[in-house]
Parts: C-alpha cells; sequence; structure tokens
C-alpha cells in the first residue's frame, strides 16, 4: 500500500477540534507500507503553543500529534515534510524495519514539546538524509527499542539527538544497539546524550551505542551522559539510577561548542557507566579546546581527546 501526497494537509487550528486524539495523522497494522511524496502536514501549531504548559508542569495537558505510526512491519516515509506540529511531530511505536528517507521537521526553536521523532518499544528504524528543527528533542528513543541507525541527519535548532529520559516508569524494557554516524547538529542546547532519571523504579541495562563522525555548531552541551535527569524536581536524587549505561563509543566528534565543558559524563552512583570510550573528540569554544568533567565513569580515551576532570 503507497499514499502519496505532493500538496498539502492542514490539522485545525483550534486543538479542541482534534478531540484530544493523541495524533491527527496515523498509519497502523500494516506491512510493506509506504507515504511518500513532496507534501507537507501541517499541524497549524503555534495557536496552540501559547496553551502548552508543559515546561512549567510535568502533569500538563497533552496535544495532538501530526503523525502516529503503530505496528508497521517493512514500511517507508520519504519525501514528506512535517510543519508545526502542536506536540510531538511524529511517533513511532511497536514498529519493525521502518525507514524515514528525505524527511523534513520544521518547527521554530520556541515551540514546547515539539520532539522531532521519538521512537518506542520499536526495532530496526533507519532515519537517513533528513532535516529536523525542532523546539524539543530532534530524534529521541525510547525504552524497549532496538537497532536504530540514524545516517546524515541534520539537527537545526532543538534539543539534540537523545536516548531517554529512561527509567521513571516501572514497566520499562531495555535499549539496545544504537548507531549515530556522520550528522550535524546545529545551534541545538544538547548534542549526543543519554539521559536516565535518579530514584528509578526498576533496573535494566542499556548497551551498544556508537556515536561517530559527528559535527557540532554552537552546541551547548555537545557529549552528555546524565544520570540525574529531574526536570520539575519530580525525583530523588538521594537515590541513584538503577539504569546501567554500558559500551558506549562516541568517536570523531568535532566542532564547536557553546559552553566550556564539552563534554559532561554524569553516570549513576549506584550503577556506574562501564565500557565508555572517548575517541578522537576535539571540540572548541571562543577558539580554545573544550574540557571534560566525568563522574561514576573511568572512560577509555584515544586519540586527540580532552582528559575527564572529575
Amino acid at each position: 500500500m503507497e499514499v502519496q501526497v505532493d500538496g498539502t494537509i492542514e490539522a485545525p487550528i483550534d486543538p479542541a477540534q482534534l478531540d484530544g486524539n493523541y495524533q491527527w495523522v496515523r498509519f497502523g497494522y500494516l506491512n510493506f507500507f509506504t507515504l511518500s511524496g513532496v507534501g507537507t502536514f501541517d499541524g497549524q501549531g503555534e495557536a496552540a503553543w501559547k496553551q502548552n504548559d508543559c515546561k512549567k508542569r510535568w502533569n500538563c495537558k497533552k496535544l495532538s500529534m501530526n503523525f502516529g505510526f503503530n505496528f508497521l512491519n517493512n514500511s517507508v516515509i520519504k519525501g514528506i515534510t512535517s510543519k508545526d506540529s502542536k506536540h510531538f511531530h511524529v511517533n513511532v511505536f511497536g514498529c519493525k524495519n521502518v525507514t524515514f528517507e528525505n524527511f523534513s521537521i520544521s518547527a521554530p526553536e520556541t515551540s514546547p514539546n515539539t520532539d522531532g521523532i521519538h521512537i518506542g518499544k520499536s526495532s530496526e528504524i533507519n532515519i537517513t538524509n533528513s532535516y529536523i528543527g525542532t523546539g524539543d528533542d530532534c530524534i529521541s528513543i525510547g525504552d524497549g527499542t532496538r537497532r536504530v541507525t540514524i545516517l546524515n541527519v541534520t539537527c537545526a535548532p532543538g534539543h539534540g539527538i537523545s536516548v531517554g529520559s529512561l527509567g521513571k516508569y516501572p514497566n520499562e524494557e531495555p535499549v539496545e544497539s544504537l548507531t549515530v554516524r556522520n550528522c550535524t547538529l546545529n545551534n541545538t542546547d544538547n548534542g549526543l546524550r543519554i539521559k536516565t532519571w535518579p530514584g528509578t523504579p526498576i533496573s535494566y541495562i542499556v548497551s551498544d551505542f556508537h556515536f561517530e563522525d559527528i559535527t557540532m555548531v554552537n552546541v551547548s552541551n555537545p557529549v552528555i551522559i546524565d544520570q540525574e535527569y529531574c526536570p520539575w524536581n519530580q525525583c530523588n536524587k538521594q537515590t541513584p539510577s538503577k539504569i546501567k549505561i554500558s559500551k558506549v563509543v562516541f568517536k570523531d566528534i568535532k566542532g564547536t561548542s557553546a559552553t566550556q565543558n564539552g563534554v559532561i559524563l554524569i553516570c549513576s552512583g549506584g550503577t556506574p557507566c562501564e565500557d565508555v570510550e572517548l575517541s578522537d573528540i576535539y571540540l572548541t569554544f571562543n577558539g580554545v579546546a573544550t574540557t571534560a568533567t566525568c563522574a561514576n565513569v573511568k572512560p577509555t580515551l584515544m586519540g586527540t581527546t580532552p582528559n575527564c576532570e572529575v
């Protein structure tokens, strides 16, 4: 089955007209499906963003996303643009072997909670040759996700490429095998980030992450592991995260940082990170090489890489 869209499809401006639907465009339970064309799905989110208070309270009312891709197998989304979603642009759930190719996402930096592509409980997801500009995470990887490849993607603006946040809920599943290669992050709040909540109700392992050949342009936190992630102070930082992070490689990371500290690895005091490699990381801040800060991790340093300051 192929759906081709070459025009513009607009969501209602008023969020109430969507009647609480989690996504206003959904494709699900399909095998060998293709969504193609040069069309635009416009969420017309600008008016709705003013009603969004999710930066102030964690239990805020969720607005409608542009796309939901649920339980798709062996499918392709190519050439399409997602514009100005009221909430996340794309949610991928329960999918296997799905490719996003030449996919574009467009929303201003000031748009709240407009994550680009969020992936959860899915496997073999590929995002290639795409441009994602949002007011939140460019791409976020949720629990239960395995074998994701992100290749030749530009994020600008947004909060970068994130694994997590993980560990908030008791029924979560491990995250394994992520490859991010030949990507550019331009004026994003974060670059490559892994984040877990402290005081997690369950323990599991996240492993086999490979970040390589990444260009940073004025990125605030280019490389960051944050196992004390706690927005809105809705957690107990006295209890360390139980999520075990292992087998992570950051290799050939270059460009400019918006802060002096280009690498921040804050791992869990209860389950320290293991097998973390920093290789050929050269980032500058105001023309001077950036520093690195590490806690509860002893990374392997290779090539031109800053020493970890504890």
